[in-house]
């Protein structure tokens, strides 16, 4: 399970999905349903549940957090749909405020979720089906009940509307109703222990609010987008909403599971309002006039050089970088050549691309020195692969040996070094050198292509201007030697278009990755998935050998073999040099208006905001 990047689904805080292709119930299900498998109150892909049964909060929670307050967000885009699960458009942010799963994550342990629309659940040793058993107070805004049935159709919406999701799903094969409270979700293979545990953070939705029709008359259509507040039964409900400029949530006084263990604690701002920003640099002046209440920090100078402002220096505006969030996450960013195009499909290529970014000399100009080279998709964890093979990962390696590059079994991956004039040329004759190894010369200071003649040209598409002062300084490298390298900012949705389409040659983007890595890796780097239009497989990586080493990481029987097999994988993914890996801080850069409080400590693998956190009366009268 991994924390997947996309441009629609992050934008639905606490969203879990699940995708497959319904079935009508058969013997087999129906003895399924009488198994005595025992019922637990939760599942953890890491050993056990730090919880037990009888649990009364989650450790790091202020169970006497104060109730009330507004808290004023911001978001840079638009939003076009209130429809969480459709592919298409633009999804507004925190619509996991207003839906809720089956069961919710502890932030304080490596993938272990607890019951929330779920009381239990219920499994076999080989984890080829699992059983929900739903809360008997669980119910919509409205005040009917949430059933199983409702659980049932969000999964059948979910198979015909959204492919992606589809695809991540394919093995859980058929979800029935066994009783109002009841589902049973059942799979086609067995021993895929995320599996169970994954199908817990279905969205479920109101099968009878949405086959209803809206106060004019109009029949809704859960596959088509709309601005109507939804109906849900999460802690808030949608207030008021803004065509593409902002959304209000508002605490819900009677929610059904305000009193659960996984709730105390929580859910504490009366209202929380989304404003969207379409540039980045007005979006932080208007955190600084205090149009907003909280800033998530990405550009290095702006940290460093933009916060002497009064409210800043008076302790208005208070500051923080907090590790907590990377504890449990792995990432790769970087430049995503599209391997669909001929001009890319060469290792040495790319290779020869990635020995023209010169990212120490960045990191002394403009990052401050407070980024890190990333030369792992699994980068600040565990799971990042080191040295030489040895061991069980070598022998996981050994299998594919003579599909993969040499090179995986004689150390780890490194990037080139520059930072000085000297050593990015040495690095630009190393990328010469191997493009001409690839077929290219140089000819009147073009690199083209020794046989036709054509020029090495392409265009970077970027998602707004934010990487363009990383990707300008890299086109003028590349054209040192003859690459011509085109950077092109466009608005999100014409950027997320050409995205889903694959209309691109290259692009900056990446995956955040979880402690416990799965199915979600066909999605990113699967064959099958380099063609799917929407497919996280941005690059369109098809290789049996990468194929392979995922069903390692899928089917690893224990954890020891997961890191191996992880470790493998991501060997032969950075040898294959499929991204140019650019670079990451370990930290959360965090700035806020002090009116809010937290708890301290925080829990372990988040920063708990706004879950956890509280507004402040005082300090809110204080900074007037």
């Amino acid at each position: 399970m991994a924390f997947a990047i996309s441009n629609t689904l992050t934008r639905i805080i606490a969203l879990g999905t699940i995708v497959a292709a319904p079935v009508l119930a058969t013997e087999a299900s129906a003895q399924r349903a009488e198994d005595d498998a025992p019922w637990v109150h939760a599942s953890a892909l890491v050993g056990e549940p730090q919880y037990p049964p009888d649990f009364e909060r989650f450790d790091y929670v202020n169970p006497d957090a104060p109730k009330g307050g507004t808290l004023e967000l911001s978001e840079t885009g638009s939003f076009d749909t209130l429809n969480p699960i459709l592919t298409k458009g633009e999804v507004a942010t925190g619509l996991g405020l207003v839906y809720e799963s089956l069961t919710t994550s502890s932030l304080d342990e490596i993938s272990a979720d607890y019951g929330l629309l779920a009381e239990a659940l219920s499994y076999p040793e080989d984890y080829a089906w699992v059983k929900y058993r739903l809360r008997e107070g669980a119910r919509w805004h409205d005040g009917e009940p949430v059933t199983a049935e409702d659980v049932v159709w969000s999964f059948d919406k979910l198979v015909e509307l959204n492919p992606t999701q589809r695809f991540y799903y394919q093995h859980v094969v058929q979800a029935e109703a066994l009783d109002d409270r009841t589902v049973l979700f059942t799979f086609d293979e067995k021993n895929n222990k995320e599996l169970p545990h994954i199908v817990g953070q279905v969205l479920v939705l109101p099968k009878h609010w949405w086959t209803a029709t809206d106060a004019q008359g109009n029949q809704r259509d859960i596959a088509s987008s709309t601005l109507e507040p939804p109906l849900g039964s999460g802690p808030y409900r949608i207030t008021e909403v803004n065509a593409g400029s902002s959304v209000t949530f508002t605490r819900v006084e009677d929610y059904w599971g305000r009193d659960l263990p996984v709730n105390v604690g929580k859910h504490n701002f009366g209202e929380i309002g989304y404003t969207y920003f379409r540039d980045r640099d007005v979006e932080f002046q208007a955190f600084k006039a205090g149009e907003f209440d909280f800033w998530s920090e990405n550009e290095a100078k702006r940290w460093a050089t933009a916060y002497d402002f009064p409210a800043v220096e008076e302790g208005r505006i208070k500051r923080e970088v907090l590790e907590n969030a990377y504890r449990t996450r792995g990432i790769l960013v970087g430049f995503i050549p599209n391997l669909r195009r001929e001009m890319f499909q060469d290792p040495r290529v790319r290779r020869a691309l990635n020995q023209a970014f010169d990212f120490e000399t960045l990191n002394e100009t403009i990052f401050y020195d407070q980024y890190e080279r990333v030369d792992s998709f699994f980068y600040g964890t565990p799971l990042a692969h080191e040295g030489a093979p040895e061991g069980r990962e070598l022998e996981i390696l050994n299998e594919v040996r003579g599909q993969v590059p040499d090179s995986v079994f004689e150390g780890e991956y490194e990037n080139p070094v520059a930072g000085s004039q000297q050593a990015l040329r040495d690095n630009l004759r190393e990328a010469v050198r191997l493009f001409r190894e690839a077929g290219y010369e140089l000819r009147d200071g073009q690199m083209v292509d020794s046989e036709t003649g054509e020029p090495f040209e392409f265009e970077l598409l970027l998602n707004g201007p934010i990487i363009e002062r990383v990707a300008l300084p890299y086109a003028e490298d590349l054209r040192k030697i003859g690459v011509t390298m085109n950077v092109r900012s466009v608005e999100p949705s014409q950027f997320v278009t050409r995205l889903r389409a694959r209309d691109f040659d290259m692009i900056y983007s990446g995956w955040a990755q979880s402690l416990s890595p799965g199915n979600e890796q066909f999605d990113y780097f699967g064959s099958a998935s380099a063609d799917r239009e929407g497919s996280r497989n941005y690059g369109g990586v098809a290789d049996p050998a990468v194929d392979a080493l995922i069903e390692e990481v899928v089917f690893a029987p224990d954890r020891d073999d997961l890191i191996a097999a992880t470790r493998a994988l991501d060997r032969v993914l950075m040898a294959q040099q499929f991204v140019i890996p650019s670079y990451t801080a370990r930290n959360s850069r965090i700035a806020y208006w002090n009116k809010f409080d937290h708890p301290d400590p925080l829990p372990f693998y988040s920063i708990g905001f706004p879950t956890v956190w509280w507004y402040d009366a005082d300090k809110a009268e204080a900074i007037q």
